[in-house]
């Protein structure tokens, strides 16, 4: 019989810690053996907070790289896009705009697949929500000297 571990409550005050420790730890990094581009960055850095720095694994942040360079791929294109027109001079669809689409349901799998997804976030994955609320909490906590908090070091 597999026994797998309970997971802490997400109002516990083991909870608050771990959200205080993953803010003072700043955002997570792409693993060493995948290139982001500067471009896919504001996307990665989306994804990642879109749930608690403690949940993620080392698939699910190579997974994270796929989707945050989709969504790069699609801005990029759409911009290409609404220069070239969504009708070429043929009358035929633009071919970029198959590729967006193609992309956007990846994105859409991707973003499933990680939970990431509003329902993940909002719906049935309660305490993940939870979780990412006292991280956010924790961010948005004010900073005063007479207070000890954790802090990233740079």
């Amino acid at each position: 019989m597999k026994v797998t571990p309970k997971r802490n409550r997400s109002d516990s005050i083991s909870a608050a810690i771990r959200a205080a420790q993953s803010v003072a730890l700043g955002p997570l990094q792409p693993p060493a053996h995948v290139a982001l581009r500067d471009g896919d960055l504001p996307y990665w850095t989306a994804i990642v907070t879109a749930r608690a720095r403690d949940t993620w694994t080392a698939v699910d942040l190579t997974t994270a790289a796929n989707l945050a360079r989709s969504q790069a791929d699609i801005e990029t294109l759409q911009k290409e896009l609404d220069a070239q027109g969504y009708i070429t001079a043929d009358g035929k669809i633009n071919p970029l705009a198959v590729l967006i689409e193609t992309l956007t349901k990846r994105v859409v799998t991707l973003a499933r697949a990680l939970h990431v997804n509003a329902e993940a976030i909002l719906g049935r994955a309660r305490d993940s929500g939870s979780a990412l609320a006292n991280e956010r909490k924790a961010a948005a906590a004010p900073v005063s000297d007479l207070i000890p908090t954790l802090r990233a070091v740079g």
